[in-house]
């Protein structure tokens, strides 16, 4: 099950910006932030992939929906421009951007590759 982030479940399961410069993952596991909003069409498209993801990799991330329209001080502190954009976050490393409806082969190599740090399985 995906989980709606607001800037204050951001704050205290992601990154609290307003207390560290450097980006200081708080979470247990790496997670995956979709950065959405409802009028968007290709949003809508990647809404029910990440529902079967979040089931899917259940145990090992975290997905996170983030509304852009409502949550619009979260969206400008990461400079979204275009939605979809998905957020990926590793335990230990930098976040990684990546823009557009990604199908769910490209969404599932990311997580094996940058969440999970995996070779990618056929």
């Amino acid at each position: 099950m995906t989980e709606h982030l607001t800037k204050q479940t951001f704050l205290e399961k992601v990154f609290d910006y307003e207390n560290n410069k450097e980006w200081k993952y708080q979470g247990e596991l790496p997670a995956l932030i979709d950065f959405y909003a409802d009028w968007c069409g290709p949003c809508k498209m990647v809404a029910p992939i990440l529902e079967e993801l979040s089931e899917e990799y259940a145990g090992k991330i975290h997905i996170y929906k983030i509304d852009t329209e409502v949550e619009q001080e979260l969206a400008a502190a990461f400079g979204i421009r275009s939605i979809p954009s998905l957020l990926f976050i590793p335990k230990d490393e930098q976040p990684q951007m990546a823009q557009g409806a990604l199908p769910k082969d490209a969404l599932k190599d990311a997580i094996h590759n940058v969440l999970l740090k995996e070779e990618t399985v056929n």
